[in-house]
């Protein structure tokens, strides 16, 4: 380019004109590969090299020959100082990543060069002009400028980061950590940098992490250790030291950057679980069980080794749902049944069924299993255990064939017994009956000597052609009808049935009593009904209280042969905590039916022996010494309490407690209208009928199946509950007594999974039999007593169904 000028133009003229000075150093200028440029005289005009043009962007070419206050008046400030200073003193001037402000592209921008500003000395040894010898350096120093400023912000960081975090170079020299490092461990970076750092490793683990930090070094490969560190207060805790190549952009490798964790605490947890897991594993296959595990949806994934041995197959071939195949295909579905309600409710999963033994044969087990829940009630594993209780189940099939026979002996000693006992509560019914025969006997036969005359006129009156004969038709038919009602009410007392509770209403009930007691008592003795406004009703059976009124009141009128008075008061009382504690009652509401004379009365000694069986202060042939232990008996029964104020020539009052009944007013119900078929039911009600005896459970199902229902039978509770629980049962039909699982513990265990499942018990024993009372009885739910016709059945299978049973 220099050759090609037209150096005329220029402050420098003509090529051939310039001294040798000025050509020679022009001359090895040009020949250098350097970045050179030369300012001649004392305009300081620019000569430069090729190398050094692209240095100036776009003020080459035409800086070329040019003064230097015109190429780079921009920096010329900056500029002239430092040549004029090289060309006052003729030094040279040295400098490195010297900034300046220079338009080299059409922008203002701050370059970087490291310069050498030299002298030039003409052919009388003054300076002529300044050899400046550059490289520009602008990158390498943005560049380092940059990592430095990155550097900061990874530093000051890493300083808040809450691990330890640290920086190595290629060599695998730790050149940083941070602060939480010097904190955790108490080394300086004096101590740390470098390999410091291993020396707070702890002893048995330092080798181990160099070895293998410097294998991933060479490597060049992620790594992580763990390893023991020293803390400051010199306990040694674990922890886990990560980390990861570091490269250029251009793919150098240069070092590491890691993080070291404190994992103290899940490491104790985990040796904590590895030795909870090893106790559990040596428990699991030292017990006699079978022992599995599942995850929340019921995947069985663990067995111990007893499941093995039992069964013989291959470790994991019953993962899952394989454990399926070993059941006796005629429990599978039961089994499943009972588990998925389980997996569904969370309820606990107990059930025997057969599984099939390593040898081929099926052996009775018991399967047991409890959900394990987390703190927020979440179903996290089940735990289960299978037990071989083939010894068992043989021991209770022998036992059962015992027992059969036992409950047979019992039965019909029982027969016997209740045979005995009926006999002698009706000799005491009929002992009241026999009362009551003289009166009866009167009142009788003046009723039918009305109805025979009314007859006898009527007969007459009609032969005589006359047809006024109403009043004589009026009055056969009313001594007729009072002779019917008289003999209903005879009935009634000497009736035998079970006891058969109902909503009462004592004050009507007594009242009605008044011309039977009337008769039963004789002209001698006065009788007074008193009733309280506003009493209350009772649930009782009305027979028996009738029984047990009349009973006190033939007591009374026993106790006044020479005539008195005979009151029966009702009323409603309160019974507080203390009085009840001594009639040992719940404290509450109750009616008092209180049958009081003026008779004899009692000493202390009779009245402390009065309610016991066969006790009687009568002649021989005058009472069985039943009736107080029967009033006694049927008041406890029903929920209530006999008490008996009595003294020595001042009368006797016996007060009978009965509980009172909250349930809903009479009329507030409107009643069935009264069909004369059978009701019936639909296909789509289902019935489960559960009876031991397989003739009551066949006239049951036909019966039901007669009037339109879906009947599914069963012969046992443990077979009825798995349909129970998995059908849509419309009702539960269930026999009160059965071996192993009572009607029940049945109807409670269904009622557990399903609580609005209608249940009706059957018992060939009376509502009051102690049996029942302690399980149907208390439970609430309805009850249909054995032997039923067909018509009892239906209208109470109809009304449980409809809700209201």
């Amino acid at each position: 380019m220099i050759a090609r000028l037209d150096w005329t133009t220029t402050p420098l003229g003509a090529f051939g004109s310039w001294s040798p000075a000025l050509r020679t150093t022009v001359g090895l200028m040009l020949g250098s590969r350097a970045q050179i440029v030369m300012f001649w005289g004392p305009d300081y005009v620019a000569l430069y090299n090729d190398a050094y043009a692209p240095t100036i962007g776009n003020k080459h070419p035409r800086a070329l020959g040019r003064p230097a206050a015109e190429n780079w008046s921009e920096l010329w400030d900056d500029l002239e100082p430092l040549l004029r200073q090289v060309r006052e003193t003729g030094e040279t001037f040295h400098a490195k990543d010297r900034p300046f402000y220079i338009e080299r592209h059409g922008y203002p921008e701050t370059v970087y060069f490291d310069i050498s500003y030299s002298a030039v000395f003409d052919e009388t040894d003054a300076v002529a002009g300044v050899l400046c010898i550059v490289s520009e350096t602008t990158e390498r120093v943005i560049g380092e400028r940059l990592v430095r400023e990155s550097e900061k912000r990874f530093r000051t960081m890493a300083n808040q980061a809450p691990v330890m975090m640290w920086l190595t170079n290629a060599t695998g020299y730790c050149e940083y950590l941070n602060r939480l490092w010097y904190d955790y461990t108490g080394q300086t970076e004096a101590d740390a940098l470098g390999f410091g750092w291993l020396e707070a490793t702890h002893p048995d683990d330092k080798q181990m992490a160099a070895d293998i930090f410097l294998a991933a070094n060479a490597a060049h490969r992620p790594f992580r250790i763990e390893y023991r560190i020293r803390r400051a207060d010199g306990a040694y805790r674990w922890a886990i030291d990560a980390g990861a190549p570091r490269h250029s952009e251009t793919g150098e490798f240069l070092g590491y950057i890691g993080s070291v964790v404190d994992i103290d605490e899940r490491h104790e947890a985990e040796r904590q679980a590895r030795e909870s897991e090893a106790r559990f594993q040596a428990i699991a296959n030292s017990i006699d069980q079978m022992v599995w595990s599942t995850r929340p949806d019921g995947f069985h994934d663990y067995y111990n080794a007893r499941w093995y041995e039992f069964t013989g197959v291959p470790p994991g071939s019953t993962d899952g749902e394989g454990w399926n195949g070993l059941f006796h295909p005629d429990d599978q579905e039961r089994a499943w049944t009972v588990w998925r309600h389980s997996l569904r409710t969370g309820a606990p999963y107990h059930i025997e069924y057969r599984l099939r033994h390593h040898s081929g044969v099926y052996r009775w087990v018991l399967g047991r299993a409890q959900a394990v829940r987390d703190a927020d009630g979440r179903i996290t594993r089940w735990f289960g255990s299978c037990t071989d209780i083939q010894d068992i189940v043989d021991a209770r099939e022998v036992l059962a064939r015992s027992r059969e026979e036992l409950e047979l002996e019992i039965e019909r000693r029982t027969a016997r017994l209740l045979e005995a006992e009926g006999a002698m509560r009706q000799m005491q019914k009929m002992d009241a009956v026999g009362q009551l025969t003289g009166g009866i006997a009167h009142d009788f036969n003046n009723m039918l000597s009305v109805v025979i005359s009314g007859l006898q006129l009527l007969d007459k009156r009609l032969a005589r052609g006359e047809t006024d004969v109403q009043r004589y038709i009026d009055g056969a038919l009313d001594g007729a009808r009072r002779a019917a009602a008289l003999t209903h009410r005879l009935l009634a007392f000497s009736r035998q049935q079970p006891l058969d509770p109902k909503v009462v209403e004592p004050g009507s009930l007594v009242a009605g009593m008044s011309e039977l007691l009337t008769r039963a008592l004789g002209e001698r003795i006065e009788t007074r009904i008193v009733a309280a406004a506003h009493l209350w009703r009772i649930h009782s059976d009305p027979g028996q209280l009738e029984n047990a009124v009349l009973n006190l009141a033939v007591n009374a009128r026993d106790a006044m042969p020479d005539g008195g008075r005979l009151t029966i008061d009702c009323s409603n009382v309160y019974v507080d905590e203390e009085e009840a504690r001594c009639y040992d009652l719940p404290a509450g509401e109750y009616v008092t039916i209180a049958v009081a004379d003026t008779g004899e009365g009692m000493s202390e000694e009779v009245v402390a022996r009065a309610f016991d069986p066969f006790f009687t202060t009568k002649g021989v042939g005058r009472g069985t010494g039943l009736g107080l232990s029967q009033v006694f008996g049927f008041v406890r029964q029903s929920g209530g309490h006999v008490k008996i104020e009595s003294a020595v020539d001042e009368g006797t009052t016996v007060r009978m407690y009965l509980p009172r009944y909250y349930g809903e007013e009479p009329g507030q119900r409107l009643p069935r209208a009264i069909d004369a078929t059978l009701p019936h039911g639909s296909p789509a009600e289902i019935i489960l009928v559960v009876e031991d005896d397989p003739r009551v459970r066949a006239y049951a199902v036909e019966v039901l199946r007669d009037l339109g229902y879906t009947v599914v039978e069963a012969g046992s509770g443990a077979d009825a509950l798995p349909i129970a629980i998995a059908e849509n049962i419309a009702l539960l039909v269930t026999d009160v007594v059965m071996p192993v699982m009572t009607g029940y513990e049945l109807a409670m265990a269904a009622r557990a999974a399903k609580p609005e499942l209608p249940v009706l018990f059957v018992s060939g024993y009376a509502p009051d039999d102690a049996l029942a009372a302690g399980m149907a009885g208390s439970s609430g739910l309805p009850m249909l007593t054995k032997p039923f016709a067909m018509e009892h059945l239906a209208r109470k299978v109809r009304a449980v169904i409809d809700g209201d049973g």
